[in-house]
Parts: C-alpha cells; structure tokens; sequence
C-alpha cells in the first residue's frame, strides 16, 4: 500500500500559519505582551502617587486644620472635556477597527483638540484660584491642590505626542489602498492604539476621581 510521503511545502505553511497565530494572540492578550505589562506598571505607579498624595493631604490638613479650598466651576468644566476627549478615543478605535480612515483622523485631531483645551482651561482654573488669592505657598491644602492638579496636567502633556504620533502617521501612511490596507492590518498599530485608549481613560477616571476628592473634602469638615 502506497503511502503520500509529506510535503514539505505542507510543513513550512503550517508552521507559518502557526506563527501567525500566535504572533496575533500574543497580540491580543492583554496580559502577556510586553507593551501590557509596561502599562500596567505605569498604571500601578501613577495610581500608587496620587493615593499617597491624597492621604497626605488629608492627613495635613487634619493635623494642621486647615480650611478646605473650594474648586473653582471650570474644574468641573474640565471634567466635561475630559469625558469628551475619552468618547473621541473610542470613536478612533472603532474607526480603525472598521477601515474608516476619514474618520480615524478626525476622532484623533478631536482628541487632540479636546487635550488642547482641557490644558488652557486648566491654566484658566489656576488663574482662577490666583484671584481668590490662594497660591501655592497660602498653606499646605493649597500646595497639595496644586501638586496633584499640576502632575495630572503633566501626565496629559505627557500623551500628547503619542496622539501626534498617531496622527502623523496615519496621514503619511494613508495616501493610497494598498498603504491603508497595510496600515490597518497592522497587529502592533492595533496593540498601540489600544494601549493609548486605556491610558486616556485612565487619566479621565483620575480626573474625575481627583474633583470628587477634593468636593469631598470640602463639604465633609
């Protein structure tokens, strides 16, 4: 009885096919890609500042009792863009996903838009608290306001390239079919917007988390 002997081409598809495979789940799962761990580090470290930031505050201004400071409206305002800017996120990924290359780059220039103006109001919300004459040096609960203020000001600094960066390439990479084809089959591409989707959510639950803290604060004496 005869048998096929194996086809070595049958092989060598195989296993690339199986190197696909797993270069995709790789990929896909959030819990083993460098990248993932990367954040997840950088998640943990932020969150670990701002606890400990936050319970130092409330420590001093126990301990030295302190008067609370009232935030001014446009904090709350900057809530509102910050909310706005994460809607704009999920709306470029769902673009990316669905090969809609207009409007991937209008969801990242409305992201960056909203980052811009999220950044002058903050400036504006200082300023606001300069006509009340509260400055950093008043006392300890102003200090703490403006640290923890400032360094989530700066985390949002601190994405905005990556947004750039986005943008960038996708209108020098989308110029023709075969370009955005490439472009939106790109597994890494994929991985990156999703990584900077979650890191913005993050920096708008650290927001909103940080406004609730300090309303708090205030109205509980």
């Amino acid at each position: 009885m005869n048998q096929r002997e194996p086809n070595p081409f049958d092989k060598q598809g195989r296993a690339a096919r199986s190197r696909d495979e797993f270069n995709g789940n790789e990929y896909q799962n959030m819990a083993f890609h460098p990248r993932n761990v990367i954040l997840f580090l950088v998640l943990i470290g932020i969150t670990a500042l701002f606890l400990s930031l936050s319970a130092a505050f409330v420590y001093t201004r126990v301990q030295s009792d302190l008067p609370p400071i009232k935030l001014p409206p446009l904090f709350l305002f900057n809530t509102v863009i910050l909310l706005g800017s994460s809607a704009t996120m999920v709306w470029a990924k769902r673009m990316y996903l669905a090969d809609n290359t207009v409007n991937y780059q209008r969801a990242l220039i409305a992201t960056m838009v909203l980052s811009v103006l999220f950044m002058i109001a903050q400036i504006f919300a200082w300023r606001s608290l300069f006509s009340q004459e509260i400055f950093i040096n008043t006392d300890n609960s102003a200090s703490y306001l403006y640290v923890i203020s400032g360094l989530h000001f700066a985390h949002v600094i601190a994405g905005l390239p990556f947004l750039g960066l986005f943008l960038w390439r996708a209108r020098k990479q989308m110029v023709e079919p075969v370009s955005v084809l490439v472009y939106f089959s790109d597994p890494e591409k994929r991985l990156k917007l999703r990584l900077l989707t979650i890191y913005w959510h993050f920096l708008d639950g650290l927001w909103i988390y940080l406004v609730l803290f300090f309303y708090l604060n205030y109205w509980i004496r």
